[in-house]
């Protein structure tokens, strides 16, 4: 598995040839070297699709255009824009980090990765990805993507789900990189890495036809690409059922409250959420249980969970309060109208639901 300086010689040169001719090179994230923009992309398109992320990109720009904007903006605003895209805990982590680069960097992103990783929510591969990007940093990057590139050109075998192994990784990432003098290559060297593995050498069907390193991936000299990279480890599918209960009142206002940090849906707005029918209507009064309905069942596809979901509907007289253990300090609520939900921050399946589109 040892690499020579002579076998891997200019690959660094090739993907910056490749990227500037055959690249993705009109995404809005792209052409630019604000690191806010960037790093907003960057949190953004983790574990997400380019396609996915676009819109929610434009609206969260509009809104909060700098990140001082982003700073001053409030939780609930945040959420709601984010409501949706999943992985909730980076939106949490990005309001805290915009906060942190105001407070601690006086409203200017670090310049080194090092630095960056500091930051809320920053991780090794995203800070290097700014510090590429935006000050042309002489460091690697090594999201999904890029992983799948390098693996399959060197040859890399060891199992990536050691901690060891993915240094080591990350040694053979550096080893790669464009030479010092060439750092003013670093932002288009990143971008094709990421840009190769995401169009030409794909996870199930790689076009090796296309791929400018063929002639020096040992992958595809073997006839094997699919073979890498390695990774052991997989996280088992898990299946959750949850009741939830929708509580209107007749201006069409609905009862909403508030998840833990921690957890599925962690600090967005929700309909009560319970662990069974039983468990719901035990805390409703009987007159409120005479009138409830149930909806159709649905299912909400997680990455590696399948969720249950049993809504009911029921409702509640004008002025008519929740009961306490509804509204108590570990799960505060409020009603909300109808004019009030585009800018909660809601689970894509309440949202769902409360459109009527109980398709998963």
């Amino acid at each position: 598995m040892g690499q020579s300086a002579t076998e891997f010689a200019g690959f660094a040169e090739e993907i910056v040839r490749w990227q500037g001719a055959h690249g993705r090179n009109s995404l809005p994230w792209q052409n630019t070297r604000d690191p806010y923009r960037v790093w907003l992309s960057e949190i953004m398109l983790q574990q997400t699709q380019v396609s996915t992320v676009l819109d929610y990109y434009a609206r969260f720009l509009e809104r909060f255009p700098t990140v001082a904007d982003l700073a001053e903006g409030k939780h609930d605003a945040v959420m709601a824009l984010w409501s949706g895209l999943g992985y909730y805990s980076r939106a949490r982590n990005l309001h805290r980090c915009a906060q942190d680069v105001m407070s601690l960097h006086g409203g200017q992103f670090p310049r080194t990765s090092e630095l960056l990783q500091t930051l809320t929510g920053i991780g090794r591969s995203t800070a290097a990805a700014i510090a590429s990007f935006c000050f042309a940093e002489r460091v690697p990057i090594l999201d999904g993507n890029v992983k799948r590139v390098l693996t399959r050109v060197i040859g890399f075998s060891a199992d990536l789900a050691q901690s060891a192994n993915e240094r080591a990784l990350w040694g053979r990432a550096t080893d790669l990189l464009p030479a010092p003098h060439l750092s003013d290559t670093m932002p288009r060297y990143s971008q094709g890495l990421m840009d190769l593995g995401a169009t030409v050498c794909t996870l199930r069907q790689p076009q090796c036809a296309l791929c400018p390193v063929q002639k020096i991936c040992r992958a595809f000299a073997a006839g094997e690409p699919l073979k890498y990279p390695v990774k052991t480890r997989k996280m088992k599918r898990s299946a959750q059922a949850l009741s939830l209960l929708w509580a209107q009142r007749p201006d069409g206002s609905v009862w909403l409250e508030k998840r833990p940090v921690t957890g599925i849906w962690g600090g967005l707005y929700c309909l009560p959420v319970f662990v069974s029918d039983v468990a719901l209507k035990a805390l409703l009064p009987l007159a409120v249980q005479a009138r409830l309905e149930a909806l159709p069942h649905f299912v909400h596809v997680l990455t590696h969970k399948d969720l249950h979901l049993s809504p009911w509907i029921a409702g509640f007289r004008a002025g008519q309060a929740m009961p306490k253990a509804m509204n108590a300090e570990d799960r505060p609520g409020a009603w909300f109208g109808p004019e009030a939900w585009p800018g909660v921050g809601l689970p894509a399946p309440i949202r769902r639901l409360l459109a009527r589109d109980f398709v998963a």
